[in-house]
C-alpha cells in the first residue's frame, strides 16, 4: 500500500481525551443495565477505541468519507500526539484483559486476537527509545507529508470539495500542513544534536522533490485545482472570494516549502550521514530488528531472511533460463536480459498507449475473475498514470483506496516516467498486484464489510497486504495470462524483484552493503533496467524492512493454500479459500494461519 501506501501517525492536541458518548452512557446506566456479554464488552471496546482514535486522528476520518473535524490534519510530531497514542494503546490492552476470551465464539476470538496483536505491536513501537530513533528523521523521499499532501489537497483524493465549508476546511488544513513542516525542521534539529541522522542520499532526493514542487507556477499548482473546478451552484461572489484566498494561502504553502528546502539544503545535508544502512546509524541495529518483526508479523532474523532471499533468487533464475530456451534466444541469461531491456517490441509506444494497455488488461481480468472469487468488491476501480509532477520519484505502480461506500473509486496508478526505460512485459503482473485482485480486492472487501470492527476494516499490516498482492500475481498462471512466455518473463522478473528485496534490504541494513553493491546485485540477477533498480534500492534505503513483507506474506499464503489443498482434496474450493483469506481484513500472519487451520479442521 504503497504504500496505498503513506502510514499515518495518530495525533491529538491534548493528553486528556474526552469520554465518548458510549463510555459516558455506560457510567450513567450501570445500575439499570443488564450485565453485558463478553461479546458485547469486546465490541464496545472496539467501538470506543475507534472513537478515541478518530478524535486523535481527524485525517483518518476523511479517508472514511466522514467530514467531522475536516478542518484539521492533526498535531503530528508533538509530545501530545506521542503520549496520547501510547496512553490509548495501554488503555486498550488494559480493557481487553478484562474480557474473558474463553467465553467468545470463534469469530470473536479472531477479532480479540487481532486487536491484541495490533495493540501489543503498537506499544513495542511507542517506547521513548524507538521514538528517539524515528521522529528525528521525519521526512525522506518516500515518507513525509510533502509526498502526500499536494495530491490530497487537490480535490483528487479523499477530501471532498462539494460545499463552501469543504473549501474552507481545506484552507484550514493548509495551516496544519505548514505547522507540520515547522515541527519537522525542529525534529531534524533534535537529531542533529543526538547524532541520529537521516542519510544524505534520501535528503538530497527530498530537496529535488521540493525543487520540483517550487518550480510549478502557483496558478498551475495542485493546491489551486479546487478553485479551478468549482461546483456549478457556487455564486460568482464565493468563487472570487475563495480564489483569492487560495492564491494567498498557496503562496504561504510555497513559502513553507521553500523554508524546508533551504533548511535541508543549507543546514541538514552537510551533516547528514553518508552511510545508507540502519546498522550504521546510531541505535539502528536494534531499530531494524524491531522493524523486521513489525513488518513481517513474524519473529524472523535478518540472517534468515537474507538466506531465504538468496534461495528464492536462485530458483526464479532457473525459471528465467527456461524462458530463454523456450523463445530460442542464443546467449547468456544476462545477454537475454539485455535483449529484453533494449528491444523496441517491449517498450510502450506512448503514454496514451500504455494507459490503453492497462484498460485492456483490466477487461480481460474482469472476464475471468468470477471463477476464482465468490465475493467481488462493489467499489469500482479506476486506472490512471501518476501526476507528472511526482512520477519521477514514485514507484512503478501503487493503489489508493476508494471510499467505503463505493462513492469514490479505488485507483491503480502506474508510472509513465521515462517511457524508454519501461518494459511492457510486466504490465499484467503490475495490474494483478495493484489493481484486481490484488490491493483493490483486499482493501475494498475489508472496508465494505461493515460487520467487522473498524480496526479490521481499515487497519492492516504490510506482510498481509503486500503478501496478498504478490500472491495475486501468481493467479495469472491459472488465468492463462502466463501462457505467453513474455508475460511469464514479466511475472518471474517481478517475483525475482521481491526475492531480491529480501537479500538487498537485509544486505543494506544488517550486513553493511553499499548502495552500489545493492544495485550491482539486482542488475546481475534480473532483467530490470538501471533506472528501475536505482529507484528500488533508494526506496529500501528510505523505508527499511518494508520490502521484506512481500515475499514473506506471499509464501505464507501459498503455504496455507497448499496445506488446505492437501488436507481437503476434492473438497477444496478455491473461491472459498480466497474468501476465508480476505473476509476478515488484513490479519497478522500467525492469526491468519490459525484461522485457515481451523477452517481446514472444520472441513473447508
Amino acid at each position: 500500500m504503497k504504500s496505498i501506501r503513506l502510514a499515518l501517525l495518530a495525533a491529538t492536541a491534548a493528553l486528556a481525551l474526552p469520554a465518548t458518548p458510549a463510555l459516558a452512557q455506560d457510567a450513567a446506566d450501570t445500575t439499570s443495565q443488564a450485565p453485558k456479554s463478553e461479546h458485547d464488552k469486546l465490541f464496545a471496546l472496539f467501538a470506543e477505541s475507534d472513537a478515541r482514535n478518530l478524535e486523535i486522528n481527524p485525517l483518518g476520518r476523511l479517508f472514511r468519507g466522514d467530514d467531522k473535524d475536516a478542518d484539521r490534519l492533526g498535531d503530528f510530531l508533538t509530545d501530545s500526539n506521542f503520549y496520547a497514542n501510547r496512553l490509548d494503546t495501554q488503555l486498550n490492552l488494559a480493557l481487553l484483559a478484562q474480557i474473558d476470551r474463553s467465553q467468545l465464539d470463534a469469530t470473536d476470538q479472531l477479532a480479540y486476537d487481532v486487536f491484541k496483536y495490533q495493540q501489543e505491536s503498537a506499544l513495542r513501537g511507542q517506547t521513548d527509545e524507538i521514538r528517539a530513533l524515528t521522529e528525528v528523521r521525519p521526512v525522506n523521499h518516500f515518507s513525509g507529508f510533502h509526498t502526500f499532501y499536494p495530491t490530497f489537497a487537490s480535490g483528487e483524493s479523499a477530501a471532498q470539495f462539494k460545499t463552501i465549508e469543504n473549501y474552507e476546511d481545506n484552507l484550514s488544513r493548509h495551516d496544519d500542513y505548514i505547522a507540520i513542516g515547522d515541527r519537522s525542521i525542529d525534529k531534524f534539529r533534535e537529531g542533529m544534536e543526538s547524532g541520529v541522522l537521516e542519510t544524505s542520499l534520501t535528503i538530497d532526493r527530498v530537496i529535488q522533490q521540493l525543487d520540483t514542487q517550487l518550480a510549478i507556477p502557483i496558478a498551475e499548482s495542485q493546491f489551486m485545482k479546487p478553485v479551478q473546478n468549482f461546483p456549478e451552484d457556487f455564486s460568482d461572489e464565493d468563487k472570487a472570494r475563495l480564489t483569492a484566498a487560495y492564491e494567498a494561502k498557496t503562496q504561504e504553502l510555497y513559502d513553507a516549502t521553500e523554508k524546508m528546502r533551504d533548511f535541508l539544503r543549507d543546514e541538514y545535508l552537510p551533516v547528514a550521514r553518508e552511510s545508507v544502512g540502519l546498522s550504521q546509524m546510531k541505535g539502528g541495529e536494534k531499530l531494524y530488528a524491531q522493524m523486521i518483526e513489525q513488518t513481517t508479523t513474524l519473529p524472523l532474523t535478518a540472517d534468515y531472511l537474507h538466506e531465504l532471499g538468496l534461495s528464492e533468487v536462485a530458483r526464479i533464475k532457473n525459471g528465467l533460463l527456461e524462458i530463454r530456451d523456450e523463445v530460442g534466444f542464443d546467449g547468456t541469461l544476462n545477454e537475454f536480459f539485455d535483449f529484453v531491456r533494449t528491444d523496441a517490441q517491449f517498450k510502450p509506444e506512448s503514454r496514451k498507449a500504455l494507459t490503453q494497455t492497462y484498460y485492456d488488461i483490466g477487461e480481460q481480468v474482469d472476464a475471468k475473475i468470477g471463477e476464482y472469487f465468490s465475493v467481488l468488491p462493489k467499489t469500482p476501480l479506476e486506472i490512471k498514470p501518476y501526476d507528472p509532477a511526482i512520477e519521477q520519484f514514485s514507484a512503478g505502480g501503487s493503489y489508493q483506496s476508494g471510499a467505503p461506500d463505493g462513492s469514490r473509486p479505488g485507483t491503480f496508478y502506474f508510472n509513465a516516467y521515462d517511457l524508454p526505460s519501461r518494459l511492457t512485459t510486466g504490465n499484467v503482473t503490475l495490474y494483478l498486484h495493484e489493481g484486481a485482485p490484488g490491493h483493490h480486492f483486499q482493501i475494498s472487501l475489508a472496508r465494505e464489510n461493515d460487520a467487522l470492527p473498524a480496526f479490521m476494516r481499515f487497519g492492516g499490516n504490510t506482510a498481509y497486504v503486500e503478501g496478498w498482492a504478490l500472491y495475486s500475481e501468481t493467479l495469472g498462471y491459472e488465468m492463462g495470462f502466463y501462457d505467453d512466455p513474455w508475460n511469464r518473463y514479466g511475472t518471474l522478473q517481478d517475483e525475482q524483484l521481491r526475492a531480491m528485496r529480501l537479500v538487498v534490504d537485509t544486505g543494506l541494513h544488517a550486513k553493511g552493503w553499499s548502495r552500489e553493491q545493492a544495485i550491482d546485485f539486482m542488475l546481475a540477477n534480473s532483467g530490470m533496467t538501471r533506472t528501475e533498480v536505482v529507484a528500488e534500492v533508494e526506496r529500501y534505503i528510505a523505508i527499511p524492512s518494508q520490502a521484506l513483507a512481500y515475499k514473506v506474506g506471499a509464501l505464507k499464503i501459498q503455504e496455507l493454500r497448499e496445506k488446505a489443498e492437501a488436507a481437503l482434496g476434492d473438497d477444496f474450493d478455491l473461491p472459498e479459500f480466497h474468501n476465508q483469506v480476505l473476509n476478515t481484513g488484513a490479519l497478522p500472519l500467525p492469526v491468519l494461519e490459525a484461522k485457515i487451520d481451523a477452517w481446514i479442521a472444520a472441513g473447508g
